[in-house]
């Protein structure tokens, strides 16, 4: 039979590297302003087609994967890199902690899709982590609708912010669609496949509207493609590990145990970007903290729970 995880919170251990990659990756994108966001899409797909083409010849997987999973291949390739497009055009249009929260809007979606594709039960404890992140979610992201149009901490131009605050939403729900489908695929595709199939179909969504919009051009001065190689590995790294992730533990899980994103976007955010977090913003990474913890100690009892009564009946 397939080997299973024998260390529990493993597949949490992965998402929370994950999340410090990906945030890393978003700091550094809201660094670059003089390159459009489908560029640096571009870049960072380029960079990790190189990085895994290496790992496909090593392990012999192919480049196409077996004929049953092509169509879930693409799927993953085709979401997850959309996801990855319009989070970086949300950075580059809102405050990255903002976008970063909004995108973890994602967790109610994937719990929908996961029960309606997947046949998860979604229990009552997931549902109160997902009323917390949720929360906390309104709570940093403050509509105007529910908090007031006086909002000081919205941008400037808001017709921008609005167009940030949807592509945000689109990516939530992209990204929540693309952890339904690696859940799907299981172990039954190498992880590096999948990396593959997204670099891949990413590199030629960006290519397509690129060419669309006219905005390729190379960075001017060295710092920009040193941060361009930088978000290349760190997107990698992100995705191995949450590949990893996914093929060990429950899809609606990763999606909670991801929006410590949040937290790393805000603590970027205040470190590098020197923005001070409001009372509301702290107020709403305190839920999504909390909504985080409780699902890992959850997750801790239950799988000790479960070797405690499999040793009692040896």
């Amino acid at each position: 039979g397939k080997k299973k995880c024998t260390c529990p919170g493993l597949g949490i251990f992965y998402t929370i590297l994950s999340t410090l990659f990906f945030s890393s990756s978003a700091l550094l994108v809201k660094k670059i302003e003089d390159i459009h966001s489908v560029q640096i899409s571009a870049f960072r797909c380029i960079f990790q087609m190189l990085f895994v083409l290496p790992g496909l010849i090593y392990y012999k997987t192919g480049f196409l994967g077996p004929k049953d999973q092509r169509i879930f291949l693409f799927l993953r390739g085709f979401l997850g890199s959309g996801a990855m497009i319009l989070l970086y055009y949300a950075v580059q249009s809102m405050p990255l902690a903002d976008a970063t929260v909004i995108t973890f809007s994602s967790p109610a979606f994937t719990c929908i899709f996961a029960c309606i594709c997947l046949k998860e039960k979604c229990t009552v404890w997931d549902i109160v982590f997902i009323a917390f992140t949720i929360t906390g979610v309104i709570l940093i992201a403050r509509p105007p609708f529910l908090f007031g149009s006086n909002n000081n901490d919205l941008e400037e131009d808001y017709s921008q912010h609005v167009k940030g605050t949807i592509a945000a939403i689109a990516s939530a729900i992209c990204a929540s669609l693309t952890l339904v489908v690696l859940r799907k695929m299981g172990k039954s595709v190498h992880y590096l496949l999948s990396i593959w199939y997204y670099a891949v179909i990413g590199l030629i969504e960006c290519i397509i509207a690129l060419s669309i919009i006219g905005e390729w051009r190379l960075p001017y001065c060295g710092l920009d493609r040193w941060l361009l190689v930088l978000i290349g590995i760190l997107g990698l790294g992100g995705q191995a590990f949450l590949v990893k992730a996914l093929q060990i533990e429950k899809a609606g899980l990763v999606a909670i145990m991801r929006t410590m994103d949040v937290v790393f976007a805000f603590i970027f955010q205040a470190l590098f970007l020197h923005h001070t977090p409001t009372w509301w913003t702290l107020g709403g990474a305190l839920c999504i903290v909390a909504s985080t913890a409780g699902a890992a100690v959850l997750k801790w009892y239950t799988s000790s729970k479960k070797a405690k009564e499999k040793a009692s009946y040896r």
